[in-house]
């Protein structure tokens, strides 16, 4: 087998490519080339260096990777290592990342058919691999973000740490309604988000919920102009392009759904998902006027609402958020994998996530006390 380096996704076949991701429309061949090819990553500081081991002409196993100069868009949080790193005399930038950009979403990435006889051993290649670019470069270290628990645990070693973290999801217990979904949580909870959906319905705003196809070049300018909103008021700079939305019905087709709030004859809101075949994945959102709980109306209660429709197992709104608590969701564990390449440093981040992890596990029990559901429902 032969290792290979690619600046550009597009070099490697889609078809073989996307054989390797399943369904996870975030690693999927389109994403990742839209997100190179619409002048997203490089101005935010991601430089496509994605590693492809071949056998022969066959591609068998890839791990997306991206050279970084900071830690703008990751959602696993280094800023203090780096800080730690280059008070002791180092330089933590450049560093290497396995992850989608801009997207906290979990799920494989070493990308293998785990159907594969040679599955270990290719992941093993592929780790090496990694490990010897930072050493040949002088690169501070490789950080695989929000990778799934089965290959946390299969594709770890003695040299690599490993970090938890939380979201917290919505899980569809097969409701066939939005108040088959609300029998499920207690009166408090209930009567919470009842009052909350009336709001947004006596201020007579009008709701949309359009997906593939249905989404206009016009539906795409506008939600735009919301997104670009929340970002300069939070963050600065947005990190996605128009070109990036005005793409995505053909590079990901029926994948993309938008819901938007009209007052009257004008866009107000809008909040925008990606959708796979048992997941909605919510990622943005803004508005132009303020509204009472009109951002959980289209970002949870909307999203909820399509998931039962459509039949989606899981809704996955993101990172961070408290509030999603009260609102049916449940705390879930992340993982993420860091390999240090200077011995000296790895101890005391080591130290620093034992202390961490153990405060994180507190927290999710501590989370399950204030669940929205009643006491006899079990998800």
């Amino acid at each position: 087998m032969r290792l290979s380096t690619h600046s550009k996704l597009a070099d490697i076949n889609e078809d073989a490519w996307n054989a390797l991701v399943g369904g996870n429309p975030f690693l999927s061949h389109g994403f990742l080339t839209t997100l190179e090819s619409t002048n997203c990553l490089e101005p935010q500081g991601w430089y496509p260096h994605h590693l492809v081991l071949w056998d022969g002409d066959v591609l068998r196993a890839a791990l997306p990777l991206y050279l970084r100069d900071n830690s703008y868009g990751e959602f696993v949080f280094d800023w203090a290592w780096a800080e730690a790193y280059e008070k002791g005399g180092g330089k933590y930038y450049p560093k290497l990342v396995t992850a989608v950009p801009f997207s906290p979403v979990g799920g494989s990435r070493f990308l293998i058919d785990p159907s594969d006889a040679k599955t270990q051993e290719m992941a093993t290649q592929l780790l090496n691999a990694v490990k010897s670019i930072c050493q040949d470069n002088n690169f501070s270290s490789w950080h695989c973000l929000f990778l799934d628990e089965i290959q946390k645990d299969l594709f770890s070693d003695n040299e690599t740490l490993v970090r938890l973290g939380c979201q917290y999801h919505w899980f569809n217990d097969n409701y066939l309604t939005f108040d088959d979904f609300l029998s499920a949580l207690s009166s408090k909870k209930r009567k919470n988000i009842k009052r909350e959906r009336r709001k947004v319905s006596e201020s007579g705003l009008e709701i949309e919920c359009l997906s593939g196809d249905d989404i206009t070049k016009e539906h795409w300018k506008t939600f735009y102009a919301f997104y670009c909103s929340t970002f300069y008021q939070k963050w600065g700079e947005p990190r996605l392009t128009l070109d990036f939305f005005l793409s995505l019905n053909s590079r990901l087709p029926d994948c993309a759904v938008l819901i938007l709030a009209k007052d009257k004859e004008k866009y107000v809101a809008g909040a925008f998902a990606l959708s796979s075949e048992d997941t909605l994945y919510g990622r943005h959102w803004g508005c132009n006027e303020n509204y009472d709980s009109l951002h959980f109306e289209l970002c949870y209660y909307q999203t909820i609402d399509y998931c039962i429709r459509h039949k989606l197992k899981t809704l996955d709104a993101g990172a961070q958020g408290e509030h999603k608590i009260s609102r049916g969701f449940v705390p879930i564990k992340t993982w993420s994998l860091h390999w240090l390449r200077e011995l000296s440093f790895r101890k005391p981040v080591q130290n620093f996530l034992n202390n961490e992890t153990q405060a994180i596990e507190e927290y999710i029990d501590k989370l399950e006390d204030h669940s929205a559901f009643k006491k006899d429902v079990t998800l």
